[in-house]
């Protein structure tokens, strides 16, 4: 029986087999998957069978061309998904999601970088499809369709494998699709074809709760944000009332190049020297997820996490939020952002009035000629000095955010603006990002003296903050170099998520400065920022809180579920010591914080897509 089968049907066991093995290649070359045990390279080689087999199957039902016809779209459309899964990793080093594909105009993102992003292996997987339309034109297929008992046979051994495979990747781990929010996590279990099914349908139960949320649904969320809420420090609360706030958003800005020198010369000596005299938090994590800065404006506006797939940006702009700049109008500040972008981009227009900014500085306020720009727009230099120009005719108090732009992916300035050499490392990318950093740094050396020079400086809160990662984790060899360690470590990427924090209230911090060295994320700025200038956060909706309180728990948890405390890290299904970065001899250490971590989140989540906010009455 199985030899007439494989005779009758070899065009789909041979279709079978080459997607397969170009699956696990992709799996294993494509992507940066940790295996941490031989069970789970088993579940990685096994996972894209339990869907291909049932897929390609369908060809049973047909016979002749039309069956080879459907095998072999079947094949090229999976081999599509590899490739865009492929080239969006090499970005993100993360995997499409269908809100992904609602905000494509900003795919643009990679569109600049082909050369970084493309790879040979993308030529090598459709050779395959060339074979098979070959085979396909010279051979014969069956004449009859197969019979109704092998399709019964072949759909049994289908679905075998399917539950074999889901029991393996329950039991290696568990509640694997209540309570994971790793993305790697989900497609090293089940695989990847199967996430992306997993991933409609939990977008499909996200859309349809909000129109089953109700006022009760917020009373839980109410209770715990409550009682998680951290008085602030008397000494600190109203500090910098009254003040202007001047807010900048570092692109793809990491900690790690803080205090360091390449070829004896430092990458960010403005900044080093600015530490000494402000509030620096050293242990401040960036939080977001595939909206990436979006995302961090997200997270500072709200204090709420942000989605776990695609930008809340696009996902969720007709939602109702209570804002920190709607609390700041109620106190007469002025809100307005200055980005040398297309107020389009991001969605940002539509965004930001649902989170009641005044005003929008795009690209079109700014003079921008070829010389003073580059991929992405603006340089930094250009955007803050004119930037800087436009303050004084705002109404005063005001809050004021910056997004640089130079620091972007994949890293690239013009000759003249090369302050420092590149380094010398196994990655060009991590390379030409020492060069970007240094630039921005001198941008805002220069940007404080504008200030100054236009009154704007003495009066105001200044902060800088990191918005996200910038080398990723596929340039861990790389940035091994750069570390000085030999390999780089799951803790180790978490640590790597650190992003500059610092807050410089001028006539205060140079007098009094302080490094905060307890755990902290973007989740807190909201509040922190806010009782600085003397507004009261008690009662609202927020998962952080004021970094500088006395009775807060150093606490932060990344939107794939690691979290970070002053003792400990958790990722990767281990809890590592904080200070050691060795795995802690008892794991349940961790646990307390991990049902704090996953509260959290979900609560989140429940706001965002049930809309909650529209039932919150301060």
């Amino acid at each position: 029986m199985k030899g007439t089968f494989f005779k009758n049907q070899w065009f789909l066991c041979l279709s079978v087999l080459f997607m397969w093995i170009k699956t696990y290649l992709i799996y294993k070359l494509g992507f940066d998957l940790q295996i941490d045990s031989f069970l789970q390279e088993i579940i990685l080689l096994m996972n894209p069978l339990s869907f291909i087999l049932p897929l390609f199957g369908i060809g049973l039902l047909l016979k002749g061309n039309k069956q080879r016809l459907f095998l072999l779209i079947a094949n090229l459309v999976l081999t599509i998904i590899l490739i865009s899964n492929t080239i969006f990793y090499g970005f993100y080093i993360d995997f499409i999601t269908i809100p992904v594909l609602f905000q494509a105009s900003n795919m643009g993102d990679m569109g600049s970088s082909v050369k970084e992003l493309f790879n040979p292996l993308f030529i090598a997987l459709l050779l395959d499809l060339a074979v098979l339309a070959w085979l396909a034109r010279t051979h014969k297929g069956p004449a009859e369709k197969t019979a109704s008992g092998t399709i019964k046979k072949y759909y049994a051994v289908s679905a075998g494998m399917f539950l074999f495979n889901l029991a393996l990747a329950e039991a290696e781990q568990p509640k694997l699709l209540t309570h994971s929010f790793d993305r790697e996590v989900l497609v090293k279990s089940i695989g990847l074809f199967q996430f992306h099914v997993y991933d409609t349908i939990s977008q499909t139960v996200n859309v349809s709760a909000k129109a089953f949320a109700d006022e009760d649904s917020l009373s839980t969320i109410e209770n715990y944000t409550k009682a998680d809420y951290s008085k602030p420090d008397k000494n600190k609360f109203g500090l910098a009332k009254g003040r202007n706030v001047i807010f900048v958003t570092l692109e793809s800005t990491q900690s790690f190049v803080l205090h360091e020198k390449v070829n004896g010369k430092e990458i960010t000596p403005f900044l080093n020297n600015l530490v000494k005299k402000s509030y620096n938090f050293d242990h401040f994590y960036q939080q977001t997820e595939q909206g990436k800065t979006s995302d961090s404006e997200f997270i500072v506006g709200n204090s709420l996490y942000p989605s776990l797939s695609g930008a809340v940006f696009f996902t969720k702009s007709d939602n109702t939020f209570q804002t920190m700049y709607k609390s700041l109008k109620q106190h007469h500040y002025y809100t307005s952002v200055f980005h040398a972008n297309h107020k389009r981009f991001w969605n940002r227009d539509v965004m930001y009035k649902s989170f009641g900014i005044d005003r929008f500085f795009d690209v079109d306020e700014f003079t921008v000629a070829p010389e003073t720009s580059t991929n992405w727009g603006l340089k930094d230099k250009e955007f803050l000095e004119q930037s800087a120009s436009k303050l004084k005719n705002l109404p005063q108090p005001y809050y004021s955010n910056f997004i640089t732009l130079t620091n972007h992916f994949p890293f690239e300035i013009d000759d003249k603006d090369k302050l420092i050499d590149e380094y010398d490392s196994s990655s060009d990318l991590l390379n030409r990002y020492v060069t970007t950093v240094r630039y921005e740094d001198e941008a805002l050396k220069h940007f404080i003296s504008k200030l100054k020079k236009e009154g704007q400086y003495e009066n105001s809160m200044i902060v800088f903050m990191g918005d996200h990662y910038g080398i990723s984790e596929a340039h861990n060899k790389a940035l091994g170099e750069f570390l000085g360690k030999d390999e780089i470590t799951p803790y180790d990427t978490v640590q790597l998520q650190r992003v500059p924090f610092i807050i410089h209230i001028p006539g205060v911090t140079d007098q009094q400065p302080e490094t905060v060295s307890d755990v902290g994320g973007q989740i807190d700025v909201r509040p922190t920022l806010l009782h600085l200038l003397g507004i009261e956060t008690k009662g609202d909706i927020q998962f952080g809180n004021d970094l500088f309180s006395n009775d807060r728990t150093p606490f932060a948890v990344l939107r794939n579920g690691s979290f970070i405390t002053n003792d400990y890290i958790y990722t990767k299904n281990t809890c590592y010591r904080q200070k050691t970065g060795e795995p802690a001899e008892n794991q349940n250490e961790c646990k307390p914080f991990g049902e704090k971590a996953n509260q959290e989140l979900s609560l989140s989540d429940k706001i965002l897509n049930g809309d909650l906010l529209r039932f919150y009455e301060q």
